[in-house]
């Protein structure tokens, strides 16, 4: 049996490492890391609704809620009653989240710095180029089903 990894063991393994450290640095936040997960892909995606965001993070609806409902309670989200349809919310940060974000940006920087180290920068560019290619060969590919028929067919 090779003792060299697998491209998915070892990708599985550097992600797993990163969130741990992470996780060590954003400990006195009080936020778990589902709460800043949510404050970060939220950040990015401002006005989306539940079920939308609960998509990206490839949660159950449900358990996004509960999620919510704690980051409301500390005052770091908003939902709003969609415009059109009051079955739907929007979801908004707010202020008091804001400087979270920026530690939580910072505490990311760090971790990144800490995983990159002794890589140069063209090797750090190639490897993101690689790691992008990959990611959209991918997505293409789970596009397809398995008998190679168009999954929108």
């Amino acid at each position: 049996m090779s003792t060299t990894p697998t491209l998915g063991f070892l990708l599985h393994d550097v992600a797993r490492l990163l969130r741990k450290r992470f996780e060590q640095r954003a400990r006195g936040l009080g936020l778990t890391r589902s709460q800043w997960q949510t404050l970060a892909y939220l950040a990015n995606n401002e006005g989306i609704h539940q079920g939308g965001l609960a998509d990206i993070l490839e949660v159950e609806p449900i358990t996004l809620v509960r999620i919510l409902d704690k980051l409301s309670e500390r005052g770091l989200i908003e939902r709003r009653q969609h415009p059109t349809d009051r079955r739907v919310w929007l979801l908004y940060l707010r202020e008091d989240a804001r400087p979270l974000l920026d530690v939580m940006r910072e505490i990311g920087d760090v971790t990144r710095g800490e995983a990159l180290e002794g890589i140069l920068a063209d090797d750090r560019e190639k490897l993101f180029g690689m790691l992008a290619t990959m990611k959209v060969n991918l997505l293409e590919a789970c596009r397809m089903p398995l008998d190679g028929k168009s999954a929108d067919s």
